[in-house]
Formats: C-alpha cells, structure tokens, sequence
C-alpha cells in the first residue's frame, strides 16, 4: 500500500514540475518558434561563400531555415524588380551602393530594435530546453559610422536610417604587366598621374607603321571598351578637386567655390586629361575604339596599365596564369587629398518580407566581424569592417585595396544608374571627337546625369 502512494506520489510531482515547465513558456515565445524561411538573393558570390555563417546562424536559431540563391548580374534587376511587384521576392537581396536610393521604397530600414526567440536551458526537477523572447537594440547609424568604412555611412544611411550593411568594399586599384615595364626599362608603376605617367604610357605604347597600336600603355581615354570608365572618369575629377554631386545637384561640370579667383574647372581638366589618351595628336595617345575590350587586352598581353577592381584577380589569373603582373594603389594627383573610388553590395531587407525582424537579425549576425571573416576568408574580397584593414594590409593580394579603403568615395547615380553612366560615355566620345567644344559637352553632360537625379 505505501509503495503505491509513494509511486503516485513520485507521479503527481513529475506531472506538476512538467507542466510547471510547460507554463514558463509564453505563447509569444512559441510563436516565434514557428518556422521561418528566408529567400536570400544575390550576385557574384556562390552558395559556400555563406554557408559557414548560415550554418553558425542556424546554430543559434535552428527554426530559421535561410536559402541563397545567386543570379546572373545581366538579369538579377530586372528578376528583383519583376518578383518585389509580383509579391514573390526576396526576404534579403543585394543591393548596390549606387542604388540605395533608388531602391529606398522597397526596402525596410533596420528597425530601431530587434525581437528574436532563442532556445535556453531552463534548471529545476528537470532541465529542459525552452524559447525565450531576447529583444536586443540594434546598430544605429553611430555604430555604422564606428564600425564601418567612412563611404559605407554616406551610401547606406538615409534620413538616418540604416538602409543596408555590407561584407566587403571594393575599391579601383592600378593593375599592371611586370614584363612589359620591364622590357620598358621602366622599374616601378606610377603613383602620380603627372608627366612621369605620361612618360612611361608613351614607352609602353608602340603602334605599327600604320600608326595602329599593336600595344597600349594604358586603357583611358574611351567608353566603350574600358571597363569600369564612368568610374575612372568620376575619380579623376575627384581626385582634381571637382565636387561630382551637391545634395541633389549634379556640379562636376562647375567651377568650386575655392577656385573662383583662378577660373579653374577641376571637372573640365579631368575631362581633358582623360580624353588625352584616345587622341591621336596627343603624345600620350594609346587608345582608340578599335582596341579589345580593356580587360580581354591586358589578359593578352597587349595591354600595360588597366585601372580595375579585386573581383577580376580570380578573371586575370584563371584565364593567363602565367602572366607576370601585380597591383598597386592608384595613381593619385600630387599635393591633393588622397581620393579612392569605391564599388560594393550591401545586403538589406525588402519592405514586402513577412520576415523583417529575422532577415535584419540575420544581416546584422553576418556582417559582425566574426562572420564577415569567414566571408571575406572565402571570396578573397576587401573588407567593410575598419577593425580587419590591418590584417588584410598583411595579404599580398588585397594590401592595395586595404590601403585604400579609407579613403573611398562615390556618387549617387541617380534613379536610373546605368542611364547615368550610359551619359558619361556620351560626354566621353563626345569630347574625344570634338575637343574644341569641351566645355559646351561637359555641361550636356552635366544635364544628362542630372535628369536621372530625384
């Protein structure tokens, strides 16, 4: 008899403490248990250059289930735009950082504080794992600024709202060909665009007896077949003391406040500088149209100088791995500031996600420095994090990039970049065929950004 009371004893408490166990547990927290997927879409980058942080991500929030899908860059914002208006876009997307604003009404801002459940032991007569509601602050736009590269803030904070948070920022950088200096009998690549660039481009440059060039020093000059040349143009007129945008004005093609006394339109001298190389009365002249696309030349051997980013390192050494080349900082105007160009992907949240807090507690995990290593360790990219410049100044590949990282820069292009761009290549041919009237095609080309400009 006492044995059976003492069983239904012993059965009374674990049924009592179990279901004690059981009411700790609020119905909030058990919805936020509730399993949650999240589409994340992307470019360039394939599915392994997140899985370590997706699957340390899943660790701690094992409900959460994330699935990255990479497009290709000549169909991804026609997909985006097309899917966000047909209600089946991405939870998590990139973005570029020349179009925050122009995605800025589809995406969500990083909401002032997030609201995530995570699993806890619970200690008693029996421990148990149970969700829990943990409400954490967020990054504010202080942090960013703190945290981040200083161009990361000017592009990814609007009305002080964080609109988005990169893993990397690449940066131009001059890339060139070590047998043709030195078949040049020239020991070292230029760090100033000043006459001993011009010097060692007219070396490098040789033309055949038809004056066809056979071998270019350098790729400026053109549009068409330079890759990356609205970013090259812009930042050499910022590298020359022009101001490319004032709020919502677009100004390069103005004379600066500091330069009124002397007359001098910084935009207008890097105009001509630039175009110098695609003419054929110039003593710099080593481009024209008729060359190979500036990336295809320099791979061939034919092509001494180009101004490019980290991602075609991969391009280059795949394609000619034998070729002798490195890569150095680019070339800066002598006396001026020190002004690098910037091109990179943020990642950010789309306003029609059902899973706002999730993909922003996801995106603010990834971009910690922790996770963005392991990215960064996987792509070979550059970093966004102040607190990794030193280390990557130690690695031979990105020490160039990492050097500049601090002092890049760039522009907003506007509603519409690529028409943007589309009218700095106008500008550009344009001046080249008819340098008389430069001044007269810089200011149409002034007005042609400025009507894709909200």
């Amino acid at each position: 008899m006492n044995k059976k009371i003492i069983a239904l004893g012993l059965l009374f408490v674990f049924i009592v403490t179990s279901g004690f166990g059981c009411k700790t547990v609020s119905p909030q927290a058990q919805q936020a248990m509730q399993p949650v997927t999240l589409e994340f879409w992307g470019v360039f980058d394939d599915t392994d250059a997140f899985q370590a942080i997706i699957e340390k991500y899943k660790a701690l929030h094992p409900n959460i289930t994330i699935n990255y899908h990479k497009y290709r860059i000549e169909e991804y914002e026609n997909e985006l735009v097309n899917s966000m208006a047909e209600d089946r876009g991405p939870d998590i997307f990139m973005v570029h950082n020349t179009w925050v604003k122009k995605y800025s009404n589809k995406i969500f801002p990083l909401p002032a504080q997030i609201s995530m459940a995570y699993q806890v032991q619970k200690s008693g007569f029996q421990q148990e794992t149970v969700p829990e509601i943990r409400v954490t602050k967020s990054l504010t736009p202080s942090d960013v600024q703190r945290s981040f590269v200083d161009v990361v803030a000017s592009d990814a904070i609007l009305n002080n709202q964080i609109m988005g948070l990169p893993l990397s920022v690449d940066t131009l950088a001059l890339f060139y060909n070590k047998d043709l200096f030195n078949s040049a009998g020239i020991a070292n690549p230029p760090q100033y665009w000043d006459q001993v660039f011009q010097q060692d481009v007219k070396k490098l440059t040789q033309q055949d007896e038809k004056r066809n060039i056979i071998q270019s020093g350098v790729a400026l000059g053109g549009s068409k077949n330079i890759n990356r040349f609205s970013d090259i143009l812009v930042t050499l007129m910022m590298q020359n003391g022009s101001k490319v945008m004032d709020g919502n004005q677009v100004i390069f093609n103005q004379v600066p406040d500091n330069q009124v006394s002397t007359g001098y339109n910084p935009g207008l001298g890097a105009l001509v500088f630039y175009t110098d190389f695609s003419n054929p009365v110039k003593e710099v002249y080593s481009w024209n149209d008729t060359l190979p696309n500036s990336l295809d030349m320099f791979i061939s051997g034919n092509l001494a100088m180009i101004l490019d980013y980290s991602y075609d390192l991969a391009t280059i050494k795949a394609r000619a791995p034998k070729m002798n080349f490195a890569v150095v900082e680019l070339p800066q105007i002598a006396g001026n500031p020190e002004i690098n160009f910037a091109n990179y992907w943020l990642l950010t949240v789309a306003k029609k996600s059902k899973s706002q807090n999730e993909a922003w507690d996801f995106i603010q995990f990834a971009t910690k420095e922790e996770q963005a290593k392991l990215y960064l360790d996987k792509t070979k990219k550059p970093t966004a994090l102040r607190s990794l410049v030193d280390a990557q100044k130690a690695d031979p590949d990105l020490a160039p990039f990492a050097n500049q990282v601090l002092t890049a820069k760039s522009w907003y292009h506007g509603s519409n970049p690529s028409v943007a761009e589309d009218a700095l290549g106008t500008m550009i041919d344009n001046a080249a065929k008819n340098p008389s009237q430069m001044k007269d095609i810089l200011d149409f080309g002034a007005n042609q950004v400025q009507q894709t400009i909200q």
